[in-house]
């Protein structure tokens, strides 16, 4: 092959043990090649033909669609990996527990509406665009420790009507959600914090990270229910009829500004013993409604529960770069097992940058994904230029050359 495979991917998929056949792990190289190396649109086709693949297009979709390989042992073998990496990074610094942010939210994967033919579409709910999209929709979780940000897990979730139709059992966005916590395998030596926004707010949600003995930081909606002097109030109304500035506390966090606090402990809604947090941000006013944050670990003060909170905003730059630099929306697949499999190649993906970004930075420098895609795409230029010199040292002629590269005099 005129450029080879960038080693450290190799490497890392070599780390996993998945137990591919050679076929199989060449189409796996280029595929994860093919993602970060191409640029604008991110179909299989563009991704093929970026890594100079020469067999015929119908073995990559074969590849996703057929091949019999397993996704769940594909997915676990990763997760086990990054969580070795993480509790290595741990070890290394001699901490006496880690701190693990496992954060929840969901994408939608937006397609036209004249896609008829591929396999679980279906209106969601944009929260982006306030209203229902024709997209495939799946709920993910984060993990955050040590330094490194993975996109850990997802699972795809499906209205109830189309479950019904297509004879699945219907689990609703909090189900999955809480499938994938349930799912976390955490050590002795983990505090484990669910970070969440106020769609995943519920008490069944809670019990479970409860159970697991996890901490849940959440954003709560704010006619959700208080209790401060024994009757029961809704905070929005609180805050607009009982909190002055005076009893509010000026907190400024790190890179992230000042707020006005009022802290409250004690019964919200239908769950006992809370610590919730209602805060403006840069100035108060009782005509505003505050932003309201539940957390279950009491030990906390209020600059690391609204410093820990921020943390979420790990999932939504992931989706970011997912979307826009991995082209995670824009497959153009019909079987939905196909479909599948990519998302679970794109979580490699980006889990191979995310390790290459904590490797090439440094105490100096504040690498990005980005950063790391251009680097390797640089990286494979340069070996283009290197085939193309030998080549011509070699007297080939440019015609067979331009055709290896695929490129037009």
């Amino acid at each position: 092959m005129m450029v080879n495979f960038y080693p450290l991917i190799v490497k890392f998929i070599l780390l996993l043990n998945l137990n591919f056949s050679q076929p199989q792990m060449n189409h796996l190289l280029h595929m994860i090649h093919g993602i970060i190396l191409c640029e604008g649109s991110k179909n299989i086709s563009q991704i093929r033909n970026k890594t100079t693949q020469y067999r015929d297009l119908s073995c990559m979709t074969r590849f996703l669609k057929e091949s019999p390989w397993n996704v769940n042992r594909l997915q676990k073998r990763r997760m086990q990996f990054l969580m070795d990496t993480i509790r290595k990074s741990h070890m290394n610094k001699g901490d006496d527990r880690s701190v693990v942010f496992l954060v929840v939210d969901d994408t939608n994967c937006r397609k036209d509406r004249s896609t008829k033919h591929m396999e679980g579409l279906d209106f969601h709910y944009s929260h982006e665009d306030g209203k229902s999209a024709w997209s495939h929709s799946l709920v993910t979780t984060h993990l955050v420790s040590e330094g490194y940000s993975f996109a850990w897990d997802f699972r795809p979730y499906f209205r109830e009507e189309y479950c019904e139709k297509n004879e699945q059992e219907f689990k609703s966005k909090n189900d999955l959600a809480i499938e994938m916590i349930q799912a976390y395998s955490y050590s002795d030596d983990e505090i484990v914090y669910v970070l969440v926004d106020s769609w995943y707010t519920s008490k069944k949600m809670m019990d479970v990270c409860n159970a697991k003995g996890f901490h849940m930081i959440a954003a709560v909606k704010a006619n959700r229910q208080i209790c401060p002097i024994g009757i029961r109030i809704k905070m929005s109304q609180f805050a607009a009829e009982h909190i002055q500035k005076s009893d509010l506390r000026s907190v400024t966090v790190e890179n992230q500004g000042q707020y006005w606090v009022y802290e409250y402990e004690g019964p919200l809604a239908e769950i006992e013993n809370v610590k919730v947090l209602l805060s403006w941000e840069d100035e108060f006013s009782s005509d505003k409604t505050p932003f309201c944050i539940l957390c279950t670990d009491h030990s906390l003060d209020l600059v690391t529960i609204l410093r820990y909170y921020h943390v979420r905003w790990n999932i939504e730059t992931g989706y970011r770069y997912f979307k826009e630099m991995l082209g995670f929306d824009q497959y153009q697949l019909l079987s939905y097992k196909a479909i599948q499999r990519f998302w679970a190649i794109q979580f490699l993906t980006y889990n191979y940058l995310e390790l290459q970004r904590r490797e090439w930075a440094n105490d100096k420098t504040n690498l990005t994904l980005g950063d790391v895609v251009r680097r390797i795409r640089n990286d494979y230029i340069g070996q283009m230029v290197i085939y193309v010199y030998e080549q011509a040292l070699l007297q080939k002629p440019i015609v067979d050359i331009l055709k290896t590269l695929k490129l037009s005099a």
